[in-house]
C-alpha cells in the first residue's frame, strides 16, 4: 500500500474546509494545513494567542489580520465562533472521543492547551493523524485509554490509511489510500468499520 505523505493528508484537510470558514488548527501535523488551504478559497485561520488572519507557515499574517487579547481568543473558541478545529491526538474512539493531552505515562508531559476548548467549542472538530502507533497499535479505539480531552466531539479523522466519518453507527471509511484493501484497514484499525458503500450521509 502507498500510505498518504503528511503533505497529502494536509492537503485532504484542507479540502475538507469551505471557503469563508473560521479555523483553528492544532500543534503538530494539523499546522502543515495552512500551506495547503485552496488559493480560491478565503479560510480564515485563528491562533489561540490571539491573531485572526494566519498566514502560511512560518507564522504570518495576512492582510486584514487582527491581534487581540489570549483571553478573547478563548472566548471566541469557547464561544462557538469557529467553524472547524484541526488538531492532533493519540487516540480517538469509534464515538469520537478525543485524547490528545497526555498519555497517562508517569514521564509524560501534560499539554492541555486549548485543546478541550476547541474541542467543545469548534463547530466541527477534525482530527489528523498517523493510523498507527510506533509500536503498530491502532489510535482508533474502541474505547480510549488515555485521558479524555472531550466526549463524542470528532466529526472526522485523516489518517496516513485512510479518511472516516464518525457517525451515530459507529466510523464509516470515506476514502483509503491506494493499495489498501477494506479488509486490511479493518485488521489495522482493530474496530469496526462501515464500508464506503455503506457510509452514511457525510456530515
Amino acid at each position: 500500500m502507498q500510505r498518504y505523505t503528511k503533505a497529502q493528508m494536509a492537503e485532504r484537510v484542507a479540502r475538507d474546509i469551505p471557503n469563508g470558514a473560521y479555523v483553528n488548527l492544532g500543534i503538530g501535523l494539523p499546522t502543515m494545513v495552512a500551506n495547503h488551504l485552496p488559493r480560491d478559497r478565503e479560510i480564515i485561520l485563528h491562533t489561540e494567542n490571539g491573531l485572526l488572519g494566519m498566514g502560511p507557515a512560518p507564522v504570518t499574517a495576512v492582510p486584514g489580520a487582527s491581534f487581540f487579547h489570549h483571553a478573547d481568543s478563548f472566548a471566541m473558541m469557547r464561544g462557538g465562533h469557529l467553524d472547524f478545529c484541526v488538531l492532533g491526538a493519540f487516540q480517538v474512539s469509534v464515538a469520537g472521543d478525543l485524547a490528545n493531552w497526555h498519555t497517562g505515562a508517569k514521564d509524560a508531559i501534560p499539554a492541555v492547551g486549548g485543546a478541550m476548548d476547541l474541542a467543545i467549542g469548534a463547530k466541527r472538530v477534525y482530527v489528523m493523524m498517523e493510523h498507527l502507533t510506533k509500536q503498530g497499535d491502532s489510535k482508533i479505539v474502541a474505547r480510549c485509554t488515555y485521558p479524555l480531552t472531550g466526549v463524542r466531539c470528532v466529526h472526522r479523522i485523516f489518517t496516513d490509511l485512510a479518511v472516516l466519518d464518525v457517525t451515530p453507527r459507529g466510523l464509516a471509511v470515506v476514502e483509503m489510500c491506494d493499495g489498501l484493501t477494506y479488509e486490511e484497514l479493518q485488521a489495522l484499525s482493530g474496530v469496526p468499520l462501515a464500508r464506503p458503500s455503506q457510509s452514511m450521509e457525510k456530515h
